[in-house]
């Protein structure tokens, strides 16, 4: 079978989550961790190239997603699609116009999309508007995000800034006429010379028909909602096999553990939910810049505890906290220095014995993969929208397989670190 859908997402949970739909929608789908090497993975049908390109200076974001658009160009893909946050992280300049852009450049593209929507998360968007459980954007908490605070709820507007090119709106008016009225409405876009359009979405079925309209487009960007949608292109081509096992979740044992970083609301909640049923250990980074052992101390203490209940290392912070903190050391700084703690101690967590590893929030996700020498993961079954569980072979300290789960910090619901180990097969 052809390499058929070749993505980029520009951050871990954001990938996890992107193969995820696609999973659910039958596409056999590999994800890799940076820039992959050697050739596209056997019997799969779409790959994910998962980069930590969201929030780096926007000239490398934009250098490290071509060359991951090179290493997909050579194996042939069909259709390309860019993935970022359903909340359009970003700041002013970048980094999703920027890339998006050059994407356009390097596949000689005049026209794509760009729809962040995710109903079954509660992301919605009308007459180009982004809503979060049913408030606009800039009023959802994301406001306060430490490291892209969203102070605007209009995506064409946003958007606009970080492009030179003209961006226009495929309104829920030809959203809600399916897919002939939204492909009328991206040619007459592209003859009123706009190159991206916000396109409208307020259900699951939305995205399937905006899904269905963008079959021809050689890449389109968006959220990880919109894959649900392209899957059937390729069915209604004869090139996707339609009896393929795409969940490929395998028999899991080891210890069970949960590192959080994340700062959203929603990670707040769930360490709350976690915090009141089982061992928690916090993070503070304060006492990481004073030099006290903080990786040491939570390593005995996790080693005390592992293996009778489900532990949780967390750095969630409020919003207060974290502003306090950032007023302290600095925004660099104070990131930085939770996300080598925390990825410190997932080595140390693994080295104890957990075979089963909840990541929340994708800067922290992508340190602990980085700390363990992840390269790949196979996807498996959905805890909650947009968050699956993932299998993997450690290389070091020995061989060992892994399971994770990598939560994108506003995802999931309060009880979801509670209930994710169900989702595992039990072991034998």
């Amino acid at each position: 079978m052809p390499a058929l859908l070749g993505c980029i997402a520009d951050d871990l949970t954001g990938g996890t989550d992107l193969s995820g739909i696609l999973v659910n929608n039958g596409m056999r789908t590999v994800q890799m961790i940076g820039l992959p090497e050697g050739p596209w993975p056997a019997n799969a049908d779409a790959v994910v190239v998962a980069l930590k390109s969201r929030t780096i200076p926007v000239d490398d974001a934009v250098t490290e997603s071509l060359a991951a658009l090179r290493w997909l160009q050579a194996a042939g893909c069909l259709q390309y699609y860019f993935k970022y946050c359903s909340t359009f992280d970003s700041t002013p300049r970048g980094n999703i116009g920027p890339v998006a852009e050059a994407l356009m450049d390097a596949l000689g593209t005049e026209f794509t999309i760009a729809c962040s929507a995710f109903p079954a998360t509660r992301r919605t968007i009308y007459q180009g508007y982004l809503f979060v459980n049913g408030v606009l954007l800039n009023e959802s908490g994301m406001q306060d995000h430490p490291l892209t605070p969203m102070k605007d709820a209009n995506l064409v507007r946003v958007l606009q800034q970080q492009t030179r090119r003209k961006v226009g709106l495929v309104d829920y008016g030809a959203v809600s006429g399916g897919s002939v009225a939204i492909a009328e409405r991206f040619a007459r876009l592209r003859r009123e010379e706009c190159e991206l359009a916000i396109v409208d979405a307020i259900s699951d079925s939305d995205l399937t028909e905006i899904g269905a309209a963008a079959a021809e487009l050689t890449l389109v960007t968006g959220g990880s909602g919109l894959a649900q949608g392209l899957p059937q292109n390729f069915r209604r081509r004869g090139l996707l096999n339609a009896s393929a096992v795409a969940d490929e979740t395998s028999v899991m044992g080891g210890f069970k553990a949960v590192i959080a970083g994340s700062c959203s609301a929603a990670t707040r909640n769930q360490v709350d939910a976690m915090r009141a049923r089982h061992p928690a250990f916090r993070v503070d980074p304060l006492a990481l810049a004073k030099g006290d052992d903080v990786v040491g101390a939570a390593g005995e203490w996790a080693a005390a505890r592992v293996g009778a209940a489900p532990v949780l290392v967390y750095a969630t912070a409020t919003p207060e906290e974290v502003q306090s903190t950032q007023a302290t050391l600095g925004v660099e700084k104070s990131a930085a220095l939770v996300e080598q703690a925390l990825a410190a101690i997932a080595e140390k967590l693994v080295a104890l014995g957990v075979g089963q590893l909840i990541v929340a929030g994708g800067e922290t996700s992508g340190a602990v993969l980085h700390a363990l020498g992840v390269k790949r993961l196979t996807i498996g079954r959905e805890i909650d929208p947009g968050v699956p569980w993932t299998t993997t072979m450690l290389e070091k300290p020995k061989r060992q397989p892994l399971a994770l789960a990598l939560k994108s910090g506003n995802f999931g619901s309060p009880d979801f670190f509670l209930k994710a180990w169900a989702k595992l097969a039990p072991t034998a």
